[in-house]
């Protein structure tokens, strides 16, 4: 996201008193996530409110008038969003246009997505080695034009090939704050992806691993229970 110029924004709105102001900066915040497409990092939404205010207080008090509402603020990676409630998707499905949205991913190219994010940074040649067969470059293509990995370091070693990693869409997408919040193998197995006929087991896959940061200055942020239907395409 670019740097803006505040245009004059009264960040203080020192003419309004302790209650009325806090309020304006929680509708201030709502509105900046509310419009953007991405996840807001702490460092741009400080750019409303006043420099004593604290946006994880803000976000809090946030969090809280929204209950009730058909959508919540939802932490990330590093930053924050709005988003629909699980409970409106037949709802959503049923009336709004979200083809945009959509991924249109094959089973298997979730099974490779599901690889890389347990075992990132990785290239093709180590998801060669997980799947048994080459993983075109095609199918990295989808991932990568859905935002859903991109590159991460060569690898050291001769030819010095590229390796993948996942990205905050990706988080976004299946509704993850951090990649601490990647299902276990188990839940892998309960939301029906513990084999595919088109690749091999990607529970065994998973097993054993540990989720990677990504980048090595990525922080890991407060962990919550990951639904049991991670890896299959997100509701609206």
């Amino acid at each position: 996201m670019a740097r803006r110029e505040d245009s004059g924004l009264d960040r203080e709105l020192a003419d309004l008193p302790p209650d009325l102001r806090w309020r304006e900066w929680m509708r201030r915040i709502e509105a900046v996530l509310f419009a953007s497409g991405a996840p807001v990092p702490r460092d741009h939404l400080v750019r409303v409110v006043g420099p004593s205010a604290s946006v994880d207080l803000l976000i809090e008090d946030l969090t809280v008038d929204l209950e009730g509402r058909p959508y919540e603020v939802a932490q990330v990676g590093a930053g924050w969003m709005l988003r629909t409630r699980s409970a409106y998707a037949s709802a959503i499905r049923a009336a709004a246009d979200v083809g945009a949205q959509a991924l249109n991913l094959s089973e298997f190219d979730l099974a490779v997505l599901a690889a890389i994010a347990f075992h990132q940074p990785i290239s093709r040649e180590g998801l060669k080695d997980i799947f048994g067969k080459e993983i075109s470059r095609d199918l990295i293509g989808r991932l990568s034009e859905r935002g859903l990995i991109g590159t991460g370091p060569r690898e050291p070693r001769r030819g010095a090939p590229y390796t993948f990693v996942t990205t905050e869409a990706f988080l976004a997408a299946f509704g993850m704050t951090s990649l601490r919040d990647l299902p276990d193998p188990e839940q892998l197995a309960d939301a029906g992806l513990a084999g595919s006929s088109e690749g091999p087991d990607v529970q065994g896959a998973a097993r054993g691993s540990r989720p990677a940061t990504g980048r090595p200055d990525q922080a890991l942020w407060r962990r919550r229970p990951a639904p049991a239907r991670q890896f299959r395409q997100a509701d609206p």
